[in-house]
């Protein structure tokens, strides 16, 4: 780790984190706070994602749909208007909607092979937006003057590495530059989870062949035209416990953890670099 105990971390003029986990448990929480201070530069993969890599392909579908309607059409084609899609950081909503739910096209779906090729364009994007975050680093100190940095990643991080190798290139390569900070959950936290995604269910990305096993079980189980929404209910329980171990490999590996219940009581940047330097201590115990 490029701090080796918590006293390196506190004394560091340039401190560097990258927080990850499921979506919801604090990532972006941490991040908004230490932007808000002034000193600390916010990366997010997300917003990379949907902005620099998959921003044209977002926009395109919604000309698609334009092109449908007579008076936009006519407005598009002689370059009246322009259609783009405006995504935020607190606002990922174009990503989500772009990537879409496999199943009945009836019910808002896409076929499962026209799916899988847009989860396969989100992580060629999500690789080279987490690649991007070392560069974001000198940027974000050489022309803004930040002297901090955090990289608030995806909840999909575990899916485009591999955990289990202690020499994975892009964790080497991340971490050689960044602490990673792994944000971890309980029980009652995965409830919680599932029940708010139950009530309002988005799009992901899985790692394919997990994706694929549970298109296939899913189906199994329910023949017929596959309710999108009930699929992506149902597969994202099976995330939640696929995706812990991924995440405990990686902070094995590379980081530290910290659970949801102390990110859920921090106030201020300096509960940030307490509670960091604690859990670098409690890694050498």
């Amino acid at each position: 780790m490029i701090y080796q105990t918590g006293q390196d971390w506190r004394d560091a003029g340039h401190k560097r984190v990258m927080l990850f986990g499921m979506s919801g448990l604090g990532k972006t929480h941490i991040a908004t706070m230490l932007r808000q201070s002034g000193t600390w530069f916010h990366y997010s993969v997300d917003y990379r994602i949907g902005t620099r890599y998959l921003g044209e392909l977002i926009g395109d579908d919604y000309k698609r749909l334009a092109m449908q309607v007579p008076l936009l059409r006519e407005l598009l084609m002689t370059d009246s208007v322009r259609i783009t899609s405006n995504i935020r950081f607190d606002n990922l909503a174009p990503l989500s909607c772009w990537l879409g739910k496999p199943g009945d096209p009836a019910r808002g779906g896409l076929p499962f092979d026209d799916y899988m090729a847009r989860q396969d364009q989100h992580r060629a994007a999500e690789i080279q937006s987490l690649t991007d975050a070392i560069r974001f680093l000198q940027r974000a100190e050489d022309i803004y003057g930040y002297p901090h940095f955090i990289c608030d990643t995806s909840g999909s991080i575990c899916e485009v590495v591999s955990p289990d190798d202690p020499a994975d290139p892009l964790m080497t390569a991340l971490s050689a530059h960044l602490l990673p900070v792994w944000i971890e959950g309980s029980a009652a936290h995965t409830a919680e989870l599932v029940r708010r995604f139950d009530r309002a269910p988005k799009p992901m990305y899985y790692h394919p062949d997990f994706l694929r096993a549970a298109w296939a079980d899913y189906g199994r189980a329910h023949p017929g035209p596959v309710d999108p929404d009930a699929f992506i209910r149902w597969t994202y329980a099976r995330a939640l416990a696929h995706r812990q171990p991924r995440y405990a490999a990686m902070a094995r590996h590379h980081g530290v953890t910290v659970s949801a219940d102390e990110v859920a009581r921090l106030r201020q940047p300096a509960d940030f670099v307490a509670l960091i330097a604690s859990a670098i201590d409690r890694k050498d115990d």
